[in-house]
Parts: structure tokens; C-alpha cells; sequence
């Protein structure tokens, strides 16, 4: 009784700073046409095209609130952007943008991580969207591949805590133990939704 008790308050505490997480950022998730090497080329094409042009809209300082009315007043702009992409690599295949909530699983990048659950995303679609995606951060900026800041910028612009941070960086050891958990709490809440 006492181990089920301590679990659902470890489990309450892991969904809850994963929600405060959440609540500063606006994921990047791009869906390529096909799992072709030139579709999966593609993608990354229109994911460069598509954040360059994100990273403009957001003013210095800007808030997650601020950037996520930002993207949503230019989802047009956006989607004729990757759709310029496409046709720059001689594709006819349309692209979509939209804002909206998705479930995301721990994702591991160069230089931080982020742990599973609902994210507020910002989905690009490339054609039929029936290929491998890629996601990141369109909000702060953290696609490193692709953005011009480093983590600890894009994270001061993010006005996360120090403990979200260090969270995000594994600069605190037990990241792994907290994704995990953070990845198993969001399937039972899925298995159990269904």
C-alpha cells in the first residue's frame, strides 16, 4: 500500500514538472511525405525553411504566448515557405501548418532532452505525411541544426528554471529515471483515456 501511495506521488510530481515544462515551449514537428531518402532529404529542407522563418517572427524577449500567437497569425506564411522548399528541390507535394496538441516521447538531442508527453506543436506536413517525422523546439529556439542559439540562450529566452534547465541538459542525474517515468505516465494516462 505504502509502495502504490509512493508511486502515485512520484507520478503526480514527474506529469506535473513535465507540464510546467511544456508550458514554455512550442515543439517543431515535421511530417515528410514518404520514408524515400529524397522525401526524408526533404523534410529537413522544409524544416530549415520553415524555422528560419519562425525565428524571424519572434521579437527579443518575446513569451511563449506571444510566439504561439505570432505562429498561428502566420500558419499561411509558414506552409508557403516549406511549400518553397519543395518546389526549390523540384517537388510538387502541397505543405500544411498547424498549431496543435500532440504527444511527443522522450527525445534525446545533441545537447539537451526533452521528456514525453503533451506538447503545444507547431506540425508541418509534407504531401501525405506518411513518412518518418522530425520534431524539436520551435519555441525557444533549440533546434541547434537549424537555429542560431546556443541551449543555455535559447533556455534564458525560455525563462525556464534553473531545475527545468538542468532537467533539459541532464545537469541534474537523475534525467533518465524522470523521462522514463515521465514516458511511462503518459502511456497508462493513454491506455486508460482509451
Amino acid at each position: 500500500m505504502f509502495g502504490v501511495l509512493c508511486l502515485l506521488v512520484f507520478g503526480s510530481w514527474v506529469d506535473w514538472e513535465q507540464q510546467q515544462l511544456a508550458g514554455r515551449v512550442i515543439r517543431l514537428h515535421v511530417i515528410a511525405n514518404s520514408d524515400s531518402p529524397q522525401d526524408q532529404a526533404l523534410k529537413l529542407a522544409v524544416r530549415d525553411r520553415v524555422l528560419a522563418r519562425a525565428e524571424d517572427l519572434y521579437p527579443a524577449g518575446a513569451s511563449r504566448e506571444e510566439a504561439l500567437e505570432l505562429l498561428a497569425a502566420h500558419l499561411p506564411e509558414l506552409a508557403r515557405e516549406g511549400q518553397a522548399a519543395v518546389e526549390e528541390w523540384g517537388g510538387a507535394q502541397p505543405v500544411s501548418a498547424r498549431l496543435e496538441e500532440c504527444w511527443f516521447p522522450t527525445k534525446e538531442y545533441e545537447n539537451f532532452s526533452l521528456p514525453a508527453g503533451e506538447y503545444t506543436a507547431l506540425r508541418i506536413v509534407i504531401g501525405e505525411g506518411e513518412g518518418q517525422n522530425w520534431w524539436c523546439v520551435a519555441f525557444p529556439p533549440l533546434c541547434l541544426g537549424a537555429a542560431s542559439q546556443t541551449v543555455e540562450q535559447a533556455a534564458q529566452a525560455g525563462s525556464f528554471t534553473p531545475e527545468q534547465a538542468a532537467l533539459m541538459t541532464g545537469e541534474n542525474g537523475g534525467y533518465v529515471l524522470k523521462f522514463k517515468s515521465m514516458e511511462l505516465l503518459g502511456e497508462l494516462k493513454a491506455f486508460f483515456s482509451e
